[in-house]
């Protein structure tokens, strides 16, 4: 436990069991750094997918924009092969030092008025080859800090800052563009990205403890991290069920809502905002759930029961007609998601070596390469049988494989003894 400045935080987070992971030093910084990140990224998802779609009018030029974002999936694992030689906190800082260049580079372009679509998703390519990495990786320096006893609470914590973005990013962001234009919208999001690099370099260690000096061939570290995942049941199943959710649910809640505020409820930017942040705003209350209850729960068994709850929630607002019928419904869906995944990403901290740790969160995020071929099936999918038949098609799907895996794995993820049900 820290003393000196922290004194008052630690006496506060005594009084209050949800805010322990506070009382660690390094979670005071990490959780305010992931947060300027995470509302950065809410902003920017926002306001260039608007862009994309007014500009192009195009809904496949929207899914291309959504898949670019996801194109660095597959380097995820290095990342956290790279995480694990030079520790977390060094890789989350140069990673998120890139992003504020980036942003400033569409900054630049949008103040000049030289922006336009294929300029934003040369840069967006750039962005995607590095930013799917980032939940990973401030999962692992989560895991790196924290005792494993507070992981499911320091995890909804966590979470908060990806929730929390969602509602003040999507709204901000909206009503910013819509007020100042473009180039003032983004000098707010490069001021983010560059408090985030200030905050996350006070975070952490320099370098992960239990790691020596001299490292073998990164490749064979990765091998190494692949075969550990493979061959560990319940880590395996964990990485399927991710896969799944980013193919099937993650385009129906995420890369597909500026279609279905532009096309299908006939409306503008800020009915966007307000769907997102409806759908932040449950996954916030899910997320600060788990913080205050989350160590009573069995992860493995949650993961599973609201993994099928998001699922009848999107196959719900995929038939609604008007935002007033589906943005609540997107709430639900957003409490289901929360009480899913926050159980899962814990499990996979608290039960995964800690020598491997980066590495199972870099394949973990492996898992968001679902979204690229989600997204780009569904553009096709909707110009020839529309939203609604699309949206009910990818919920079917996800909801008799999320079965499958359950069963298939039973005794990894539905006993109560089972490791990954411990409390």
């Amino acid at each position: 436990m820290d003393s000196g400045r922290g004194r008052g935080v630690v006496s506060a987070t005594s009084r209050v069991p949800a805010l322990a992971p506070f009382r660690v030093r390094s979670f005071r910084f990490q959780w305010p750094a992931d947060l300027a990140t995470s509302w950065a990224f809410e902003m920017e998802t926002l306001i260039l997918g608007w862009y994309v779609l007014v500009e192009t009018r195009s809904v496949l030029m929207l899914t291309v924009f959504a898949s670019l974002l996801y194109i660095g999936t597959l380097l995820a694992p290095m990342f956290g092969v790279m995480g694990d030689r030079i520790g977390h906190r060094n890789l989350l800082c140069g990673m998120r030092a890139l992003y504020a260049a980036l942003a400033t580079i569409l900054m630049t372009l949008a103040f000049t008025g030289v922006l336009t679509p294929v300029l934003v998703l040369v840069v967006t390519a750039v962005m995607g080859l590095v930013r799917p990495s980032d939940i990973g990786m401030r999962a692992a320096l989560v895991g790196e800090t924290l005792p494993p006893d507070r992981l499911v609470g320091a995890m909804g914590i966590q979470r908060t800052t990806q929730d929390s973005a969602r509602i003040a990013g999507a709204l901000t962001g909206a009503g910013l563009v819509a007020s100042l234009g473009m180039g003032p919208a983004y000098a707010v999001v490069t001021g983010f990205y560059a408090v985030s690099v200030l905050l996350t370099w006070k975070a952490g260690g320099a370098r992960p403890a239990h790691l020596p000096a001299a490292r073998a061939s990164p490749w064979r570290d990765l091998r190494e991290g692949l075969a550990y995942v493979r061959t560990t049941p319940h880590l395996f199943a964990m990485m399927c069920l991710g896969f799944l959710l980013n193919l099937t649910a993650f385009p129906l809640f995420t890369g597909l809502l500026p279609y279905v505020a532009k096309e299908v409820y006939g409306a503008d930017q800020t009915t966007l905002g307000y769907m997102v942040a409806g759908s932040a705003s449950g996954a916030l209350l899910g997320s600060i759930a788990l913080s205050r209850y989350g160590g009573a729960m069995r992860p493995a068994r949650m993961m599973i029961v609201f993994a099928a709850g998001w699922y009848a929630m999107l196959l719900v607002f995929g038939h609604m007609q008007h935002p007033a019928a589906g943005i609540p419904v997107l709430v639900l869906a957003g409490v289901a998601q929360s009480l899913g995944l926050v159980p899962g990403a814990a499990l996979l901290l608290r039960t995964s070596d800690a020598r491997y740790r980066g590495r199972v969160m870099g394949i973990r995020m492996l898992a968001l390469y679902g979204n690229l071929p989600g997204l780009l099936a569904s553009g096709p999918l909707i110009g020839s049988i529309g939203y609604p038949a699309t949206a009910t098609l990818y919920c079917a799907i996800g909801l008799t494989f999320t079965l499958l895996i359950a069963v298939r794995w039973r005794a990894q993820l539905w006993r109560k003894d089972a490791p990954a049900n411990t409390r």
